[in-house]
């Protein structure tokens, strides 16, 4: 998930993961994660998980209490009904949310090379930070986070970056004003897939796409 926040300039919002992390440990990535059974109980189950993912990591809902966005108050009442083992959907329900799948726009999307024995299948979607809302990191998944532009992101030295990060960060910083990245987004006919290419040079493996 690209959250973002801001217009013009507008930045993004990066997060840590552990160093004994399975996936980019020690990296700067995006909140996201992986489709769990209870994510099909809505009716995209993919973009469902990403709002799942980006609550239970960064602690930001993406949801409505029928035509109200939820604030802070409704986060912490889902906390709540978690902290007690109920269900992320449960948790939803029980305090009359529904995820705002509307609010997610699919940027792109990217498939691991075919050689590598762990693959991942990802979509990337941009969102926008609702208002009334702040970060409520899970400290057993996340290290450091940051709001940070794509271009800073790029060049910052102490910022370690995954390949298919790096390249999603590159995709969307020409765009000035973020109205422009969602309106480019909106207008995609068909979402690109970038499968990159292992490649062995005289240097080692590289990856190409």
């Amino acid at each position: 998930m690209l959250l973002v926040r801001g217009r013009q300039p507008w930045e993004l919002l990066l997060m840590r993961r552990p160093g004994g992390a399975d996936f980019a440990p020690g990296a700067y990535v995006f909140p996201g994660g992986t489709v769990h059974a209870e994510d099909s109980r809505w009716a995209d189950a993919i973009a469902a998980a990403a709002i799942r993912e980006l609550f239970e990591e960064v602690g930001v809902l993406l949801a409505r209490a029928g035509g109200r966005f939820v604030r802070d108050r409704d986060c912490e009442h889902v906390r709540a009904r978690l902290a007690a083992r109920d269900s992320f959907g449960d948790a939803l329900r029980a305090n009359g949310l529904q995820p705002a799948l509307d609010r997610l726009v699919l940027l792109t999307r990217w498939v691991t090379p075919a050689m590598l024995s762990r693959r991942y299948d990802a979509r990337f979607y941009i969102a926008r930070l609702p208002a009334g809302q702040t970060v409520r990191v899970q400290t057993e998944e996340v290290t450091d986070w940051l709001w940070i532009s794509p271009e800073r992101a790029l060049s910052e030295p102490a910022i370690t970056l995954v390949y298919a990060t790096r390249k999603v960060l590159e995709s969307v910083a020409g765009d000035a004003d973020v109205n422009s990245l969602f309106r480019r987004a909106r207008k995609l006919r068909e979402v690109p897939v970038v499968e990159p290419r292992m490649i062995q040079t005289d240097s080692g493996w590289e990856i190409a796409h």
